[in-house]
């Protein structure tokens, strides 16, 4: 899920560097799992690239401790970005959606208390999903990882379900795409880096429409810039890559004035 506000600051992208929100026309998402048409597959590369799993979350805002799940998508593509596993949820959150977080995934109080399933199941669905495809060995795609994961723990524990307290090997296009394209220039949001990588991502907020463009602009980082070392590996580079990334965002945030030293951007990855 990409940001949806600017405040509070317990995660981050490139939006931060720009002044105007990184916000999109409301596309009202659908509860089952829509598979967009695979028109920009991703160039073929080997090794864990073959099959990849895919994540994302819609939720009440932003802030990963206290908001909740609205949608959710976990789905496997294979190694031309196609989808060959698929699911999505929506869930009642047990709490009023806010007005903004209904602008960018349109989905309103009403309708999730009309539509969606008990948070507690859909929770757990989710987690037993993702289970699922670490214990295969699949890696899981996750655009921003840390904000998916971390609410999802949040959630569980809120539920009495058994969270993935150390998920692995995980993916994240954020992280990868600053990493080894470090000085272009805009914004990092998903939408952009999609079409930076040629992917094309039609209903932007929508859990599945966000998972699938995720796993495929994965995909072609891994063949742009020849990342087939093993699994383990990436998963550990990305630890350190994403230290370093939010290292610098400190730096560049106190510059500015709107940190306190004291009080740095957190790099833990991909859960905090």
């Amino acid at each position: 899920m990409d940001r949806w506000q600017a405040e509070p600051l317990p995660l981050w992208d490139e939006s931060f560097f720009d002044n105007a929100p990184a916000t999109a026309p409301v596309r009202p998402p659908v509860a089952t799992a829509p598979a967009p048409a695979p028109a920009s597959p991703a160039p073929h590369a080997s090794g864990w690239t073959a099959r990849v799993g895919v994540f994302d979350l819609e939720t009440t805002g932003v802030d990963v401790t206290t908001d909740r799940i609205v949608t959710a998508h976990v789905g496997v593509l294979d190694a031309d970005g196609t989808v060959i596993e698929s699911r999505s949820w929506m869930a009642d959150p047990g709490v009023d959606i806010p007005a903004g977080a209904t602008a960018v995934h349109g989905i309103t109080t009403e309708r999730a208390r009309a539509e969606g399933r008990p948070a507690a199941e859909v929770t757990a669905e989710i987690v037993a999903a993702l289970r699922g495809l670490f214990a295969a060995g699949i890696p899981v795609v996750a655009y921003n990882a840390p904000y998916d994961f971390s609410l999802l723990k949040h959630e569980a524990l809120r539920h009495g379900v058994e969270p993935i307290a150390a998920p692995a090997p995980v993916i994240d296009p954020l992280v990868l795409d600053k990493a080894h394209d470090r000085y272009r220039k805009g914004k990092r949001t998903l939408e952009v880096v999609a079409a930076h990588y040629a992917v094309t991502l039609t209903g932007a907020h929508d859990a599945a429409a966000d998972a699938i463009a995720a796993g495929r602009v994965a995909q072609a980082l891994a063949a742009r810039f020849a990342l087939t070392q093993p699994l383990e590996e990436l998963h550990t580079q990305q630890i350190g890559w994403a230290r370093t990334q939010a290292e610098s965002l400190t730096e560049y945030f106190v510059r500015i004035g709107r940190i306190d030293p004291a009080d740095p951007v957190d790099g833990s990855w991909p859960i905090r």
